[in-house]
């Protein structure tokens, strides 16, 4: 059974924001955490949100069970896995005392309960920190990218050519040191996604912001 305080923090969180809206989590919905303070979050951010007022550097996917919210996300800490929604909301970065997360929902006709099935086939993977694709292992937009598809199998977002250059055209030290690292050449030009250009895709549309 979950804590008392655990219930509260979950209630407060989906109706946090103006007092006349609330949040109801669907499946299939994404949640797209702004960029924190630590160094990866902070390259993505760089490498990917040039021009944005709020950064992202997080996509995770909602889902319900008995009427409850929980996330599927692809975690540089734990790889794919099934995160509780408190745990979640309570990770993400704080703005103005709020969880800094944005909901987002597909405007579209796809199969939100094939993707979160698509979704639970990967958890358990380990996250890829190669940025490469088809290679067993799932980065966050990755995994939305690859589960998220029309009925005839194509997927929803788009891929297009990564950078990881900053606004200024210098690789970040992160970059440099995690592919020395993994002694593997820095994917720059190699199709990928990421959370802040998948949050301007036009089948989304945003719902809710906490905060």
């Amino acid at each position: 059974m979950r804590s008392f305080c655990a219930i509260c923090f979950l209630l407060l969180t989906i109706l946090s924001g103006c007092a006349d809206r609330k949040y109801t989590p669907r499946n299939g919905d994404l949640l797209f955490k702004v960029a924190g303070e630590s160094e990866p979050s902070q390259a993505i951010a760089d490498a990917t949100a040039w021009h944005d007022s709020v950064r992202f550097s997080h996509v995770a996917i909602v889902a319900t069970e008995n009427g409850r919210p929980y996330v599927l996300e692809a975690s540089g800490k734990r790889g794919v896995t099934r995160t509780e929604w408190e745990d979640f909301m309570s990770s993400a970065p704080l703005i103005d005392g709020k969880a800094g997360v944005v909901a987002m929902r597909v405007t579209v006709d796809f199969s939100a309960d094939e993707a979160i099935a698509r979704a639970k086939g990967h958890l358990g993977e380990e996250y890829d920190w190669s940025y490469y694709p088809n290679n067993g292992k799932m980065y966050c937009s990755e995994l939305v990218y690859e589960c998220f598809r029309r009925e005839n199998g194509t997927p929803l977002f788009t891929a297009k050519p990564m950078n990881f250059r900053d606004s200024k055209g210098d690789m970040p030290k992160f970059w440099v040191e995690l592919f020395e690292k993994l002694g593997e050449p820095i994917p720059e030009g190699v199709e990928g996604t990421n959370p802040n250009d998948m949050s301007k895709e036009p089948i989304l549309t945003e719902v809710y912001r906490f905060f």
